[in-house]
């Protein structure tokens, strides 16, 4: 498997990692009818920190055996701010198109990249944001609603939160050691909700499968990629490729659940979109996921 991930070049490693995620989210949003979004979530945590567990045992152990109080504190920070990312997300999923929700989303990491830079130029691309935003809370939609551009918005700020525990988890933990515990720590934070809500639905095996694979796409799939793919390129060169992330949901959202979004709307993503690759390509050094 490492030999494989060596020979595809790095860009193509990060931008499979991102079709990986949205993948997961189309087909998790296209099962929301029979299972709901909170146990979608709990099967989706679950599955990652089941094999992420797994695949660094011994790390993880041994990362424990040294850890100090303050970094468990941290760990369950990490934990928390990643159930509640996932959980406000696929309620956004729920409620408008995925398209949209990432492109929501996408400011938590915009907003840790402009509040670690100095630079008037970041203003611009908070310009940018703010238009996009404003492009798509605005004008008529049938798809759109107050409760799905909050959970979205809620999703930005668990993403910011997110990558600034990430950055600390990785100083203090080796390896992928801090995202396992992170990772059973949201198992257990979403497991009430999950396990109320889905109820015997999580015990049909079909829906099962389905959530497992979910969990891949979303977690395990596109977190080895990336991991790969940041021991090739500079983690700015990184960042901007992300920036496409939107694009790619609303593609997955229209290929795969008929969303269609309005002219309006795309223009929105593509504000989006640019503010990203400008903050990434002129901000001073942010902390990386």
């Amino acid at each position: 498997m490492t030999h494989l991930l060596r020979s595809v070049p790095a860009p193509g490693l990060v931008l499979g990692g991102i079709v990986s995620v949205q993948l997961g989210a189309g087909i998790a949003k296209g099962i929301f009818d029979s299972l709901p979004p909170s146990a979608v979530v709990f099967m989706r945590l679950l599955t990652s920190a089941v094999v992420v567990t797994a695949l660094g045992w011994r790390l993880l152990s041994r990362s424990l055996r040294r850890s100090t109080r303050t970094d468990l504190l941290v760990l369950v920070g990490f934990g928390l701010a990643l159930a509640t990312m996932n959980f406000a997300i696929y309620q956004s999923f729920a409620r408008i198109p995925l398209g949209i929700a990432v492109t929501i989303e996408f400011l938590g990491p915009l907003g840790v990249s402009v509040a670690f830079s100095r630079r008037r130029l970041d203003l611009l691309w908070v310009a940018f944001a703010a238009l996009g935003v404003l492009l798509l809370t605005r004008g008529d939609t049938d798809d759109l609603d107050a409760a799905g551009v909050g959970f979205a918005l809620v999703a930005a700020a668990g993403w910011a939160a997110y990558i600034l525990l990430s950055v600390e988890t990785g100083r203090r933990f080796e390896g992928s050691s801090g995202l396992a515990v992170a990772s059973v720590v949201g198992t257990v934070v979403m497991a009430p909700i999950g396990i109320g809500s889905g109820g015997e639905q999580l015990l049909e095996p079909d829906l099962v499968l389905i959530a497992v694979v979910i969990g891949l796409l979303s977690s395990v799939v596109p977190y080895t990629l990336e991991l790969e793919a940041l021991r090739r390129m500079p983690p700015k060169v990184f960042g901007i490729l992300m920036s496409v992330e939107p694009v790619a949901a609303a593609l997955v959202g229209l290929v795969l659940l008929h969303e269609v979004l309005h002219p309006r709307e795309w223009i929105a993503i593509g504000c989006v979109v640019a503010a990203c690759v400008g903050a990434t390509r002129t901000g001073s050094q942010a902390p990386e996921a």
